[in-house]
């Protein structure tokens, strides 16, 4: 079985200071065979990342619309953030990406959509998030998974990492399956979400990330990254 991390971030978030080669390193020393690169509203991190390791590297974004957020992966052309619900799931449909709903129904985030946003569009997503190691209230990712049962939709998991600590503390164990977007959403179907909720600390890197860049922008590639 593979252990496959689906929602992690880098430099290229604005919330995070991780360079890709460090994320690459640590997803390695903690055994991942495959870890998504998820970055708010772009593709630039995940595609740096593919590049620096394309064995271990799934290209994803997680995207901010009106309603809350989406995360999808084997995404090919980037979709901006802003856009309703259903306009963000028609281009990823487009491109064949697979889609879920990060945090869904998450508390104390104000970018979780929710449960009415969520009943709106669960029947045009693949599968929830049913653990994501940044909930801090563990109902929270139990609510998520029983919603993932009664409406038959696959379910995802990730650490949503923004430090290398978090890599991999929750993750999914998954059949082998080659690297396209129709047998990663094959083995979906047998995986079982597995690991453990982070503690709260992770959280305030994520302040101080944002805090750093924007007083003072980071360079990483040719690049100035601001918050």
């Amino acid at each position: 079985m593979w252990k496959v991390d689906l929602h992690s971030h880098t430099i290229f978030s604005r919330d995070c200071l991780t360079r890709p080669e460090v994320t690459i390193a640590r997803a390695r020393a903690v055994g991942l065979d495959k870890l998504a690169i998820t970055e708010h509203n772009n593709l630039a991190g995940a595609l740096a990342a593919k590049k620096l390791d394309p064995d271990l590297i799934i290209v994803g974004e997680e995207i901010k619309t009106t309603h809350g957020e989406i995360i999808a992966w084997f995404v090919s052309e980037e979709v901006p953030k802003g856009l309703s619900p259903q306009e963000s799931l028609r281009r990823l449909r487009d491109q064949g990406a697979v889609i879920s709903i990060p945090h869904p129904l998450d508390s104390l985030r104000s970018s979780a959509m929710g449960l009415e946003n969520v009943l709106e569009i669960i029947d045009q997503v693949d599968a929830l998030e049913v653990l994501n190691a940044r909930c801090v209230r563990p109902a929270d990712n139990d609510a998520a998974r029983v919603l993932a049962e009664q409406h038959g939709k696959l379910m995802t998991a990730g650490s949503d990492s923004h430090i290398p600590f978090e890599l991999g503390h929750c993750y999914l164990e998954m059949e082998p399956f080659e690297d396209n977007a129709e047998r990663f959403l094959a083995a979906l179907h047998t995986a079982r979400p597995t690991g453990q909720v982070s503690p709260f600390w992770p959280h305030l890197a994520s302040t101080y990330a944002k805090w750093r860049k924007k007083l003072r922008p980071v360079a990483y590639g040719g690049l100035l990254h601001a918050a």
